[in-house]
C-alpha cells in the first residue's frame, strides 16, 4: 500500500465517529463497520464497511458488497479486539510518524470505567501487523508476536511498544478522484488476479483427480469377460486335479491335454510345492473372478458417481465468483490422523457451521443416518439432488448460512444455470423411507438463481 494512498483514506476515515463492529472474516483480513458522523440536523452519511488485509507480502485496505466469513476466530487477539473496539467511540484517526501505520484512537464508555485504546494498524511490509495498545503504548494483545530475535522492536503482551523509525525518504503523491472508489478498485484487481490464480490452480488438482478415477473406470473388466475368465480358471484348476500324476511341483507352465484331446498351456505367478495347491490357486482366482462379476455394477456404480462429483466439483470451482468461494470449497484439512475421512461426504466449512453434502446416494443415506434432530436438512424442491446438512449445535441459524448451503447443493447437483427452488427442514421432521429417498414436512423454501 502506498503511503500517499494510506493518507487520503484517512481523510475518508474522518467522516466516522464509531466503530459499530469488528471481527477477522479470514486468517489475515479484519472486517471494520463503521458508523457515521453527523454532517448536520438532516443530513447523515451512511454507515460503511471496510476490510484491513495484513497479509504480509501484500497489505492494503479494500471494500467490496460482501466478504464470506471462514469461521469464528476466537484467539486472545480476537476476544481483545471485540472487547475494546465493538461499539468504541473513535477519537481520532491519525499517521504515525508519517510512516505506514494508521492509529485509531478510541473509548468505550461504561457504568464502570472509561477506556482508552488505540488500535495500531501497520502496512510495513515484513512486520505487517495489528497492535492494540494501552494509553501507556503497552501492548494488549497483536495479530502478530514479534520477538527480539526476529526484530529489534519487540511486539509481546505487556510490553512497551517502540516507535517504528521516521523514513529515509519523501514518499510521491499519487492523487485519488474517489477513495471509494479506489478501495472498491483495489479489492477487485486483487480478487480478479488470485482468483484467476486459484482456480488454475484447483481445476488442476481436481482434474488430477479425475483422471485417476476415469483411468480406474475405463480398467474395469466387463460382467462377461469376467465370468469367462471365472469358468476358465475352474475348467484349469479340474485339469490340474485329473492330471496330478503327470505333474512335478514347483513348475511354473503346464502343457495339459483337456476332455476333448485338445493340448491347454497353464502358466502360474509363481512355483507351488504341490499340485494341490496349484489347483487351489486356480479355484481361487475363478472365485475372486464371479465375486468381481458379481458386485462389479456397485463398483461401477460408485466410480461413477465419484467421476460425476468430481465435474460438478470442478464446474463449480469454474463458476466462483470470488476467492471467499474458492475458500469454502477447499477448506484447510485438519492434520489429526484419528480423523476417519468418509470419502462419500464432501465437507465445508460456511463461517464455522459444518455443511455436509453427499457425494452419491450412499452419502446421502450416511448425512441422514448421522445427522441429529436439530441439524438443519436441505434438498432441492421435487427434484433428485444431493443432501445437506447443516450442523446447528442446537442454536438458530442465519438465513445467509442456510442459502450458502442450498447454492451448495445446487452446485453438486446441476451445472444449468438457472432459477431452482430449494427445501429446508430440521432433520427430525425429515422420514427415510428407502435408501435416500425421504418424506419431510413442516419445510420451507428459498430460491437460488445461478443465472
Amino acid at each position: 500500500m502506498k503511503l500517499s494512498h494510506l493518507k487520503q483514506i484517512i481523510n475518508y476515515l474522518q467522516n466516522f465517529s464509531k466503530i459499530s463492529a469488528i471481527h477477522r472474516v479470514s486468517d489475515t483480513i479484519i472486517k471494520v463497520v463503521f458508523e457515521a458522523r453527523k454532517i448536520n440536523k438532516h443530513d447523515f452519511c451512511k454507515n460503511d464497511e471496510m476490510y484491513f488485509n495484513m497479509q504480509r507480502s501484500n497489505s492494503n485496505i479494500f471494500k467490496c458488497s460482501s466478504y464470506a466469513r471462514s469461521k469464528v476466530y476466537n484467539a486472545p487477539f480476537d476476544v481483545v479486539l471485540s472487547k475494546r473496539f465493538n461499539r468504541s467511540n473513535i477519537l481520532s484517526v491519525e499517521l504515525l510518524n508519517g510512516d505506514k501505520i494508521l492509529r485509531f484512537k478510541t473509548t468505550i464508555a461504561s457504568a464502570y470505567k472509561h477506556e482508552t485504546t488505540y488500535m495500531q494498524i501497520e502496512f510495513t511490509g515484513k512486520y505487517t501487523n495489528i497492535i492494540i495498545l494501552d494509553e501507556e503504548n503497552i501492548v494488549l494483545e497483536a495479530l502478530r508476536h514479534v520477538d527480539l530475535f526476529s526484530s529489534f522492536r519487540e511486539v509481546r503482551v505487556g510490553q512497551k511498544l517502540l516507535d517504528v523509525p521516521a523514513a529515509p525518504f519523501v514518499a510521491k503523491e499519487y492523487p485519488l478522484d474517489d477513495v471509494k472508489s479506489f478501495l472498491y478498485e483495489v479489492y477487485e484487481k486483487e480478487q480478479t488476479a488470485r482468483l484467476s490464480s486459484l482456480k488454475k490452480q484447483k481445476i488442476a488438482f481436481l482434474n488430477k483427480k479425475l483422471s485417476k478415477l476415469e483411468r480406474l473406470y475405463n480398467k474395469l473388466d466387463d460382467e462377461k469377460t469376467l465370468k469367462i475368465k471365472a469358468e476358465q480358471y475352474q475348467h484349469h484348476g479340474n485339469l490340474v486335479l485329473s492330471n496330478m500324476q503327470n505333474i512335478q511341483p514347483y513348475q511354473r507352465v503346464l502343457t495339459l491335454q483337456d476332455y476333448d484331446g485338445n493340448s491347454v498351456e497353464i502358466e502360474f505367478s509363481k512355483a507351488y510345492s504341490t499340485v494341490a495347491q496349484m489347483s487351489n490357486s486356480l479355484f481361487s482366482q475363478s472365485k475372486k473372478a464371479k465375486q468381481k462379476a458379481k458386485y462389479l455394477h456397485i463398483e461401477k456404480e460408485s466410480l461413477g458417481s465419484k467421476i460425476e462429483h468430481l465435474k460438478l466439483f470442478i464446474h463449480t470451482v469454474d463458476e466462483a465468483k470470488d476467492v471467499a468461494k474458492i475458500s469454502l470449497l477447499f477448506p484447510k484439512q485438519l492434520k489429526s490422523k484419528k480423523i476417519k475421512v468418509n470419502d462419500s461426504i464432501e465437507v465445508f466449512w460456511v463461517e464455522g457451521y459444518k455443511v455436509q453434502l453427499g457425494k452419491n446416494e450412499k452419502g446421502n443415506i450416511e448425512v441422514l443416518k448421522n445427522a441429529r434432530a436439530k441439524d438443519v436438512w436441505i434438498h432441492m424442491k421435487d427434484r433428485p439432488s444431493a443432501h445437506v446438512i447443516i450442523t446447528t449445535d442446537k442454536q438458530n441459524l442465519p438465513i445467509h448460512i442456510i442459502e450458502s448451503a442450498a447454492r451448495l447443493c445446487v452446485d453438486f447437483t446441476t451445472t444449468i444455470k438457472d432459477r431452482y427452488l430449494v427445501d429446508y427442514t430440521p432433520r427430525r421432521e425429515v422420514t427415510i423411507q428407502s435408501g435416500a429417498n425421504v418424506l419431510y414436512n413442516k419445510y420451507k423454501t428459498i430460491e437460488i438463481d445461478t443465472r
